[in-house]
Formats: C-alpha cells, sequence, structure tokens
C-alpha cells in the first residue's frame, strides 16, 4: 500500500452542500433579475448538473429553450457573472455549508500531515471566499475552472494538481461525489473515493476505489483511519 502523502478534494456536493440550495439559488436569482420566466426546481438542477460548468450549464439550457447558439452563448456568460456575484452573497451570508464529516476529516488529514489540494471545475471567483469561508486556508493548492478550461469528466484539472505539487499519483487520492469527478480523477492515474450525495446517488461510480454514502459513512472513515494510523 502507497504511502498517503496527498488528498485531492473536489468542492460541489463533496465538501460543501453548495448545489441545491447554492448555485440553484443563485441561478433562479440571476434569471429572476434579468426578467426571464426560466426556474430550475431540484428535480430539473439534478439533471442538469449532468453538464459541468456552470456557464455551459446555462448555453445547454437556452438553446433547448429557443435561444440560437450564438445567443445562448452571449446570455450565458452574462447571467453566469451575475450568478456568481449573488453566489458570492450566500456564501457571505452562511448559506453555503460544509457536508457533515467535511471539518472531521481535514482536520485528521491536517493532524497526520497529509497535504490537502483542491480540483474543481468551479470559478475561483466563488470557490475561493467559500473555502476561506467554511474551512479557513488550509489547502496547499487549488486550482479551479478559472486556471483550467477543460472540465471534468477531463482529468485536466487533476493533472494540473498533480504538475504542481509534484506528487506521484500512487501517493495520493481523490474524494469526490459525481460521476464526472470519479472519471476524471481516474483517467488521471488517481485512486478515487466517492461520497455521494442525494443528485449523484445514481450516478455511475464504478471507477472509485471505495463508494461512500456521505463523508461520515464508517467505509470512507475508516479507510482514511487505516492510513493515517489513527
Amino acid at each position: 500500500m502507497s504511502r498517503l502523502e496527498a488528498v485531492i478534494f473536489d468542492v460541489d456536493g463533496t465538501l460543501v452542500d453548495s448545489e441545491r440550495d447554492g448555485h440553484r439559488v443563485a441561478f433562479n436569482e440571476a434569471f429572476e433579475e434579468a426578467g426571464l420566466p426560466d426556474y430550475w426546481d431540484v428535480d430539473t438542477y439534478g439533471q442538469l448538473l449532468k453538464i459541468t460548468g456552470g456557464a455551459r450549464r446555462l448555453a445547454f439550457w437556452l438553446e433547448n429553450h429557443g435561444s440560437s447558439t450564438t445567443e445562448a452563448a452571449e446570455l450565458a456568460e452574462r447571467l453566469h457573472k451575475r450568478k456568481t456575484q449573488i453566489m458570492r452573497g450566500l456564501i457571505a451570508d452562511g448559506r453555503v455549508q460544509p457536508r457533515p464529516g467535511a471539518h472531521q476529516l481535514i482536520d485528521a488529514l491536517e493532524a497526520s500531515r497529509v497535504q490537502m489540494h483542491v480540483a474543481t471545475t468551479g470559478t475561483r471567483a466563488w470557490v475561493e471566499p467559500l473555502l476561506n469561508y467554511a474551512f479557513g486556508k488550509r489547502f496547499h493548492t487549488v486550482i479551479t475552472g478559472t486556471e483550467v478550461s477543460d472540465l471534468k469528466p477531463s482529468p485536466a484539472v487533476y493533472l494540473e494538481v498533480l504538475r504542481r505539487t509534484g506528487c506521484p499519483p500512487g501517493h495520493a487520492v481523490a474524494v469526490e461525489d459525481s460521476g464526472n469527478g470519479v472519471q476524471a480523477a481516474v483517467a488521471a492515474g488517481l485512486r478515487c473515493l466517492a461520497a455521494r450525495n442525494p443528485y449523484t446517488r445514481n450516478d455511475d461510480l464504478s471507477g472509485a476505489t471505495l463508494v461512500a454514502d456521505g463523508l461520515t459513512d464508517p467505509a470512507l472513515v475508516g479507510w482514511f483511519h487505516d492510513r493515517l494510523g489513527g
């Protein structure tokens, strides 16, 4: 068994409960401010999560609801900028919270001097304040969709973390929640632990080393316990 040197976390739905009551709310407020009739309920948003990247998600929706490809791309860009501003406000108001078990896991890794990194398709404009609000400055390397344009399931964001840190893939593990995330991590040569949530419960997570029901699942907690000597 390779020594565990680093853990690379996804953010949305993995470290934080940010999708249903964070991003979805922000998208809907952006629609309303723009005078648009669009509204994403909980189930609709769950289906749209199969598309990684908020701007891509918007463009897909708009193009499938009457806009031309060019119009959809332009409107999506404007809406996404406003959505990001709204999301930052939700974070500042404390409306986006860590998933149960996130703090305990991060504390255990920090105590064992295991480096912690982030690989996310989210934009730095909201990822950074969210991480700082929820956890403080505890992550050594944070790579976002702002720096890496090839979004998951592309392994690009994970490969960039590995490149910058110099950590061998065999000495690290990724923690994800979705099928796209698991595919990205595995394609980068990483073991991946899947901490699924209600939105990703039916995703294909077969590539994961372990599939758990959240960060408090005894199987996931035990996996880290065995490797941290706790």
